[in-house]
């Protein structure tokens, strides 16, 4: 490593770290990752409270009384918040309306009453409506289950409030009258049909003394989304990193500055240099960022359950995808001669970052399987995807993220090469930008 890589780098780090957007995107991209949680959850009550009029036929002719009853009952218990003074409605009222079934049940009035309370819900009057035919109360057959369905129609497919509420009291009520016809008692087959917890538990061990160590309870959200936050957190801090030296690179051959440059390093310094700078700066965020992270566990009282021997991993992982990636993306930034012509070759490149978007899943609920052995692996995905499968107990054999770390430096080591000898041609050509192939051509023959 040269001096004048050394200053170059210095220069770059301090030019990122210094600016108020550096700061600003530090606090933004949280909230932007995150924010839409919070603002979920705290506007999950602020919705219009206003009565949903809903109607219903009952074709049984002994759902509806009950139904009433339980609009009721949830009409005067199930929509506030709060006690006494403090006492607020935060959900609306459904006044539910019994409409009889046609004389005669025949698909023509069928048909005639199902489009005149239609054209009440658009008329405003109802809000949903919904027909029960009679075959939903017969026992189904072992062999031949029914397929006797309630019909609920709407305006308004996205609001599930109505449809949840009519499907879970409809059932209950169905299981009952099911239940009744069979002549069994109600209350004793609800009380045999209890569901049996089964709780989620570690390993039991023992100690250095031979003590028996009883198994701890798994928090499974933990195991779920530690991971997913791992996998977040590196790919926003590429994003912030590596992308916007595309735009230095593009401005600085733009402007002519990138003559000036040539005039006082080479290339491969020059690049090098950026490179370096970018990986202090990624530290710093990372730093930043599990800093916060880990104050806010331990506040929480959730400090244990975040494996603390993940954090050098993460480093090592972290700053071997800046160097490849921000590798790639000075290349294509000394290649182009605008954004419009980058946009060609940094849609593929997108699509490889985000891989592991598509299989963190899969790998998180099996760490241990051959698939996610492979994908880690696969030098483009794996410091992503095997600080993923590292975050799940029991964890993974202390071979493969060695093995992976070697993939990924070789595939670093090799983009670095590549990407500076397109580097070295791009930066001073003018004109039109090179083909994929032409590319190819500037990497094999220098």
């Amino acid at each position: 490593m040269t001096r004048k890589t050394i200053v170059i780098a210095v220069r770059e780090f301090k030019a990122a770290i210094r600016t108020r957007t550096f700061f600003v995107s530090l606090i933004m991209m949280p909230i932007f990752m995150f924010g839409s949680i919070a603002v979920q959850m705290l506007l999950r009550d602020k919705v219009d409270v206003k009565d949903k009029h809903v109607a219903i036929v009952d074709c049984t002719g002994k759902l509806a009384e009950s139904l009433l009853a339980e609009a009721q009952r949830r009409n005067t218990s199930d929509i506030f918040q709060g006690e006494g003074e403090s006492r607020k409605q935060v959900r609306p009222r459904f006044v539910v309306t019994v409409e009889p079934p046609p004389a005669e049940a025949t698909p023509e009035a069928l048909r005639a009453q199902t489009l005149e309370l239609s054209d009440r819900v658009r008329a405003g009057k109802l809000f949903a409506f919904f027909i029960v035919p009679p075959e939903v109360l017969d026992p189904a057959p072992k062999d031949a289950p029914s397929k006797a369905a309630v019909a609920y129609h709407s305006n308004n497919p996205t609001y599930d409030d109505v449809h949840n509420w009519l499907r879970g009291s409809i059932s209950k009520m169905a299981h009952e009258q099911r239940l009744k016809s069979l002549n069994l008692d109600t209350g004793m087959v609800m009380k045999a049909l209890t569901p049996v917890w089964v709780e989620n538990l570690g390993l039991v061990t023992r100690d250095a003394a031979g003590n028996f160590q009883a198994a701890e309870k798994t928090n499974e959200l933990a195991s779920f989304f530690l991971p997913f936050g791992m996998l977040i957190l590196m790919f926003m801090v590429v994003m912030i990193t590596a992308q916007p030296l595309l735009q230095s690179v593009l401005e600085e051959k733009m402007q002519r500055i990138a003559e000036v440059l040539v005039a006082c390093a080479s290339p491969f310094e020059i690049m090098m240099g950026k490179l370096l700078g970018t990986v202090g700066v990624s530290l710093v965020i990372v730093t930043f960022y599990f800093a916060g992270a880990l104050y806010a566990l331990k506040y929480t009282g959730f400090g244990g359950l975040f494996p603390s021997h993940l954090i050098v991993w993460f480093i090592v992982f972290q700053c071997l995808a800046v160097l490849m990636y921000g590798s790639l993306f000075i290349s294509v930034g000394a290649a182009v001669n605008d954004l419009k012509e980058a946009q060609n070759l940094i849609t593929p490149m997108m699509l490889v970052i985000m891989i592991p978007f598509f299989l963190w899943v899969n790998v998180v609920k099996e760490p241990a399987a051959s698939f996610s052995v492979i994908a880690s692996l696969f030098p483009p995905a794996t410091p992503m995807l095997m600080l993923v499968r590292m975050a799940v107990p029991p964890g993974i054999p202390l071979w493969q993220p060695i093995l992976g770390m070697v993939l990924v430096l070789a595939s670093t080591t090799a983009c670095v090469f590549a990407a500076g000898r397109v580097f070295r041609i791009g930066l001073l050509s003018q004109g039109k930008a090179p083909k994929f192939s032409e590319l190819i051509g500037w990497v094999i023959r220098g």
